[in-house]
């Protein structure tokens, strides 16, 4: 059953810009790529891979330029997970600088004096903030791997910050969108929107207007690049202790947040063993827990391996259904068995197990779908029980970086920190606030995910990298969209390996996605009505939605180069390649 996916997943790999016909294209270099969500961002990036720089250094400098940028995403406040192989040493790191939980957190700090979850404090209080770990994390994989120094990396974002950029399209939008949230928060008012002043009038009395920013306006955020300049002279410290520290203390201490300066010095970004698994003779890496990413994917890729769903055909009826019923399985498991491992087992190689996917196959019924209730009454294994914005990068050394950051929801609580120029992350919301009520991506989720002092929360994010059947790298993927990142990223990956797209297409086919709670199917624009009849002739209850994630990918060509990729779906994005 498998063979025919076999024998096309050599041939793509043999020759990565097969059907020349396909609509769309990915952009080609001799070189490097840098693949991100925005496209000065991606410039600084390919900048970096010109001077020298390699695959590290590039992503790190194009994560510190979002943080300008793309500030609904991008960030100095968030956290986030990074996947490298090293080419010249053929081996394969990830980063965790993931937020933690403050030591004063509680389990009940959520519930109000009903019981029930307080969505306002867990999404946009200082409460909902989790200590960041972005510049802890991005720092520290440039220092270990990178060859430029710290300052040549930041200079980039910091003259960002301080000599501005034009406002793009999607940016002006997204500012008046997120108007009423970030202009309730004095500084986030003052960073954000344009603060008019009318002249006095001979009465003696003047106006203070504020409006948005226009297509084209210069955006300037110099107490942001003053926070760059810091970091780049004192790296971590200047974050996690010293002036920032003292102002993002003063902060929590004027408006109930729970953050202290004991907090931000005892953060660590720990380097950990990625998730290892294997589809159709490929190595497939990805972000262990706290990320449920990893172990997610690779179960749903253990789950349909033997499903021939290349000649089912892509986006068929018979695919969809057959995908969706084994994406519940595994949010089943995401849901209840994971995670943070430095405060409880987790079950990961079982999880990842061939063994243990064979023995959910049978539950994958090709007639019928099967309820979520009735899936949700089968123990999965014995108890031990939006914004977000992904990078990609190659060098010429051979060498891959996934990285992706969030700050959770976009522009994260929408309070920023007086002084310093950047926003706060809501990240307490990704834990379970009350077991079994949904948090703010729909996700129903468990007591392992609890709040509890320094835990950090589980994340969805999968930043993923493929190497070929010789154990050479090969792809970078990865995507924003909270609890829809892992099946982005499944799609992307079953688009290119058995169903004959190249990257491009790969990347644009309309997508899916269904996570157990709620009982229904999403899916995106472009699948036929006559494949949506059979799916409700099926049991699925679908919903049509809006675009799901924003899969920026880069991809090593065999005879040197690479191919780069920036999702359509966040049309600011770009693929950048290094001009030699």
């Amino acid at each position: 059953m498998a063979v025919s996916a076999a024998l096309l997943c050599l041939a793509v790999l043999a020759n990565p810009l097969q059907e020349q016909g396909q609509r769309v294209q990915p952009v080609a270099s001799s070189a490097g790529m840098v693949v991100s969500q925005e496209a000065l961002a991606s410039g600084v990036g390919a900048a970096i891979l010109r001077r020298g720089g390699n695959a590290i250094d590039a992503a790190v400098a194009t994560a510190f330029a979002l943080g300008v940028t793309l500030p609904q995403a991008g960030n100095l406040g968030g956290g986030g997970f990074l996947l490298f192989w090293h080419g010249p040493q053929r081996r394969a790191y990830a980063l965790n600088f993931r937020e933690r939980a403050p030591r004063r957190a509680t389990a009940q700090m959520f519930l109000n004096g009903a019981g029930d979850v307080d969505r306002a404090k867990a999404t946009r209080s200082l409460l909902s903030t989790a200590v960041p770990g972005s510049v802890a994390g991005l720092l520290a994989a440039q220092e270990r791997f990178g060859r430029l120094s710290r300052q040549e990396v930041l200079t980039p974002a910091i003259e960002l910050a301080e000599r501005g950029f034009p406002v793009y399209p999607e940016l002006a939008a997204s500012l008046r969108q997120a108007a009423p949230q970030l202009q309730s928060d004095p500084t986030a008012k003052r960073l954000f929107f344009r603060i008019d002043s009318a002249p006095v009038t001979p009465g003696g009395r003047g106006s203070t207007g504020v409006r948005f920013y226009r297509v084209g306006e210069i955006l300037r955020q110099p107490q942001l690049g003053a926070t760059l300049r810091l970091i780049s002279h004192q790296g971590a410290a200047g974050f996690y202790r010293g002036r920032l520290a003292q102002q993002l203390e003063a902060l929590m201490a004027k408006g109930g947040g729970l953050i202290d300066r004991k907090d931000l010095a005892a953060y660590t970004a720990p380097w950990v063993e990625p998730v290892r698994g294997s589809f159709r003779g490929l190595t497939v890496l990805s972000m262990p827990p706290p990320s449920s990413g990893g172990v997610t994917l690779v179960q749903l890729l253990n789950l349909l391996e033997p499903f021939d769903l290349a000649l089912a055909g892509l986006n068929s009826a018979s695919t969809i259904h057959t995908m969706v019923e084994a994406m519940n399985l595994a949010y089943r498991d995401r849901n209840s068995e994971l995670g943070d491992p430095d405060q409880m087992t987790i079950p990961v190689e079982r999880l990842t197990s061939k063994a243990y996917a064979e023995s959910l196959r049978p539950l994958i019924r090709s007639d019928r779908h099967t309820p979520s209730a009735q899936l949700a009454g089968l123990a999965p294994l014995p108890s031990n029980s939006t914004n977000t914005t992904h990078l990609s990068v190659a060098d010429r050394q051979g060498s891959l970086v996934a990285l992706t950051t969030t700050l959770n929801f976009a522009y994260g609580n929408g309070i920023a920190v007086p002084g310093a120029g950047f926003l706060l992350n809501n990240e307490m919301d990704d834990f379970t606030a009350k077991p079994g009520v949904a948090n703010a991506y729909g996700l129903v989720q468990g007591e392992r995910n609890a709040i509890a002092p320094g835990r950090r929360p589980l994340s969805s994010m999968a930043p993923t990298l493929v190497l070929n059947a010789e154990g050479s790298p090969w792809l970078a993927t990865g995507s924003p969209g909270g609890s829809r990142i892992i099946t982005t990223v499944l799609q992307v990956l079953l688009n290119r390996i058995l169903h004959g797209l190249n990257l491009a297409s790969a990347v644009l086919a309309p997508r899916v996605h269904s996570q157990l709670w709620p009982d229904q199917l999403s899916l995106e624009e472009g699948i036929s009505p006559d494949t949506q009849r059979l799916l409700e002739a099926r049991g699925h209850q679908l919903l049509r939605t809006a675009a799901m994630g924003s899969a920026n990918s880069v991809e090593l060509l065999p005879a040197g180069g690479s191919l780069g990729v920036a999702d359509p779906r966040r049309p600011e994005g770009a693929a950048v390649p290094e001009r030699p």
